[in-house]
């Protein structure tokens, strides 16, 4: 019996997940790899992060995003699981916005992060 848990996220491009999780500070490891669990089952991840218990956490891609593959009995962060992905998901979203508005002209200009730890960002394109 796994003990796997897959947790659904909106997480669709890997290099933005890897920028948010490096900016996070948080140490990863490109896949493909193998997640470890319970009894030393293994789960295929792109992304990995160990954590001293021996039990990893990852990111597979399903088909559609990548979910959060991780044995859940045997989390070891700072943070819940609910807010690991919500820091990781708010993290992405911010490396998304910003790399997709450079790629079409645009500059940050302004950020400023609020008080509710949301991140209000400006940017602008210059036209000649």
């Amino acid at each position: 019996m796994s003990h796997f848990s897959q947790i659904k996220t909106q997480i669709r491009n890997l290099d933005s997940l890897k920028d948010a999780l490096t900016e996070l500070g948080i140490d990863w490891k490109p896949g493909p790899r193998e997640v470890r669990g319970y009894r030393g089952q293994t789960h295929p991840a792109e992304v990995t992060i160990e954590q001293e218990n021996g039990y990893d956490i990852g990111f597979r891609w399903n088909g559609k995003e990548y979910e959060l593959v991780a044995d859940l009995q045997y989390w070891q962060q700072n943070l819940s699981v609910d807010g690991f992905l919500r820091q990781v998901t708010q993290r992405y979203a911010y490396e998304a916005v910003v790399k997709e508005t450079t790629h079409v002209g645009f500059q940050v200009t302004e950020q400023q992060k609020n008080a509710d730890g949301s991140i209000r960002l400006v940017v602008q394109r210059w036209s000649a």
